[in-house]
Parts: structure tokens; C-alpha cells; sequence
């Protein structure tokens, strides 16, 4: 099954959005490999989440940015970034009531073509956000916050947050999220309520290494073609899931080592992924020094590395977000940035990669897609 959205045009342009430490710059091309890059937009705004969506023949930018005086909150922009605009008393918010304050927008995730209007986004604290007017406003998904677990939630290295949302394409009753830390979670009915779906992960840090929940999930990301196939990063652990989340089953073998932050799908090829393996827990620079993005065809039976083009002399962390593919189905091209400020794409789906840009601030998160 190819979901709708993810299509190939001979003549295209593909915008890459880069959110950083301070602003966010977007790029364009017209073959992957040279670029126009503007920016910064939002300057001394930390950027952790931008989302492109082009569902509906338009394209809507979207951005979680982190004004250190007025707060965090979701604008979004329809002329590609010539304007931009924000609900006056913000698009995410907390009830009143609520003992809470958004702190991050760590996630946004536009849902299926299905279901044109409807925009998730993660926080710090843990919560999730559900939009149906295409991330104009946010309603918070009380069965999550509720959730008896999420008092015993504890806070990873980065914060305490909801940084994986994967409607299912499908049925729109079921929805995976994951946090640091916490682990997996899954409802089937909408939202009321959340099963922990953490079965086969292993917390070694934990006195109970195979816990319900509190996993440090890293990302998850689900195969397009096979939606109930989900491969997960971990702190420590590279994981398949086959039936939704119920379980995991290990699939580090072979790579130079089991820790990383991101992990993405090929957009229309099943049982194909893309992770970025750091060493740690206290060494966090790439294997042997040198950047390195690994790919398996076989849903992690076997990997390979797919580093061509990449430095060999390299110390920069690639977060959970700042690696991403985008939707030409048939030649996916891939994006890759680090702490450093550097951004790499490759337009063959990781055979060969080139330099975007270098010397911007930390890169947080990077998004990319054809432009309709």
C-alpha cells in the first residue's frame, strides 16, 4: 500500500526546512545536490520542530519555536515562509485548570491526505496535541495526559517530552507516540485511552530491565508500505515491530553500535530504514570519528553503511528530528544535520551525499518535501 501523498514529479523543487539552537532557514533545489538558502527566520529562537505539509495541492510551513521571553508556540506560514502567523493566545496552550506549562513544541506531524485538517503535535511536559484546522490551534489529548502512568514519566537527558507521533494511515483510531523517557504508547480508540507497547525493549538502566514502560525511546518510525511493521532508536537497542508496537524484536546486529537518536522509512519501499549510530553512553561522537547513516533493505536483517560524500573527521550529534527523507517515492532523497551546523543531502537515498550548509547554529530538526 503507497500512501497518498507520497508521489514523484519529473520537474520539482524540494524544499528543506532546518530548524536550529537560533532560527530557522530554509533551502531549495532543483536536482538535490546545489542549493538557495535563506534565512534565519525567527533569530534567537530555538527551533525543535517544523513540519512541510503538502496535503491539499498547497504548501503550509509549520514551527514549534521557543521565544526564551514570550515562551514556546506553533505559527505557521502558507507563502513559504514570507509571512507568518500565530493565534493571539497561541495555538498550544493548557487548559485552564491545568498545573502545567508547555516548555517545547517537540513534535509536529501532519496527519494522512485522509484527513486534510489534522495536525499532531508532542511537548515538554509529556502531552499531546490534536489540530483540525491544519495547526491553527491545538486541543490537548486528555487520555494521554491523564494516563495513570504519566506521573511515574521520568525526564531523559533532553527533557521530559512527547517527541514521536505516528497516526496510523488507515485507521484513524490509533495513534503511536513515544517520549523520553516513558516508551511507546498506542491508543485504538481516538485517544480515550493508552496501552504501553514496550514489550521486547530493553531498559538495561532500570532495575527491572524489561519494564511495562519508562523506555528511552529515541524515535520511532513506521514503514509506509507495511504500517503495522515500526522500527524503533533507542537508548541502546535498535528494534522491529511487526504487529503495531505489541512487541519488539532486536535488529542491532551488525551496526557499529546500538545508540543513536533518529531512525526514518523509505517513503514508498517496505522493510527499508536509515539510522545514525553514535557511540555511548559517554563518548556520543559517531563510530570511528566519521558520520555515518546505515541502511537496511531487509527490515534489519542486514545492514549497510551508506556514508559516501560524508566527513571522516567528525564529533557532531545528529538529533532525533534532524534527519529525514522526503516524498519522491521512486528516489528518495535524504537529509541529514549535526550539532556542528552542518546539513548533508543525498539524492539517491543515501548512496552519495554533498553539503547543503555549514557554520549554522546546532542543528534540531530538519523536514524536506516536494513542493506541489
Amino acid at each position: 500500500m503507497l500512501v497518498s501523498g507520497w508521489v514523484h514529479t519529473a520537474a520539482m523543487t524540494v524544499l528543506l526546512a532546518i530548524g536550529t539552537r537560533k532560527g530557522l532557514w530554509l533551502a531549495r533545489s532543483d536536482d538535490r545536490r546545489s542549493w538557495q538558502l535563506e534565512g534565519p527566520q525567527f533569530p534567537m529562537q530555538e527551533v525543535p520542530s517544523c513540519a512541510i505539509d503538502t496535503r491539499g495541492g498547497r504548501a503550509r510551513l509549520l514551527v514549534g519555536a521557543k521565544s526564551w521571553h514570550w515562551g514556546p508556540g506553533v505559527l505557521h506560514s502558507d507563502d513559504l515562509g514570507v509571512t507568518w502567523s500565530e493565534p493571539e493566545a497561541g495555538a498550544v496552550k493548557f487548559p485552564e485548570g491545568e498545573d502545567a506549562a508547555v516548555k517545547a513544541i517537540w513534535q509536529l506531524k501532519p496527519d494522512t491526505a485522509d484527513r486534510p485538517g489534522v495536525v499532531w503535535a508532542g511537548s515538554e511536559p509529556s502531552a499531546l496535541w490534536r489540530s483540525t484546522d491544519g495547526g491553527e490551534t491545538f486541543s490537548l489529548v486528555r487520555g494521554l495526559w491523564e494516563h495513570p502512568h504519566r506521573l511515574t514519566w521520568e525526564p531523559g537527558f533532553g527533557g521530559q517530552a512527547v517527541h514521536t507521533v505516528l497516526p496510523h494511515p488507515v485507521d484513524d483510531a490509533r495513534v503511536l507516540v513515544a517520549m523520553s523517557t516513558g516508551g511507546v504508547y498506542v491508543t485504538e480508540d481516538g485517544g480515550e485511552s493508552w496501552n504501553p507497547s514496550n514489550t521486547g525493549i530493553k531498559a538495561y538502566f532500570l532495575p527491572d530491565p524489561w519494564p511495562e514502560y519508562g523506555q528511552c525511546v529515541h524515535k520511532v518510525a513506521r514503514d509506509l508500505v507495511e504500517p503495522e511493521r515500526l522500527f524503533a532508536q533507542n537508548h541502546h537497542g535498535v528494534y522491529r515491530s511487526d504487529d503495531g508496537g505489541k512487541s519488539w524484536t532486536s535488529i542491532a546486529d551488525g551496526l557499529p553500535s546500538d545508540f543513536g537518536f533518529p531512525v526514518v522509512v523509505h517513503p514508498a519501499a517496505p522493510n527499508t530504514a536509515w539510522v545514525v549510530p553514535l557511540v555511548a553512553d559517554g563518548h556520543r561522537f559517531p563510530p570511528d570519528n566519521a558520520l555515518q547513516v546505515w541502511r537496511t533493505a531487509d527490515g534489519g536483517e542486514s545492514w549497510t553503511s551508506t556514508s559516501s560524500g560524508l566527513p571522516e573527521s567528525y564529533f557532531a550529534a545528529v538529533m532525533r528530528d534532524a534527519f529525514t527523507p522526503d516524498d519522491v517515492a521512486d528516489a528518495p532523497g535524504l537529509y541529514v544535520g549535526g550539532r556542528d551546523g552542518s546539513v548533508y543531502a543525498s539524492p539517491d537515498g543515501g548512496d552519495s551525499w554533498s553539503e547543503v550548509v555549514r557554520h549554522l547554529p546546532d542543528v534540531l530538526c530538519v523536514r524536506a518535501a516536494s513542493l506541489p
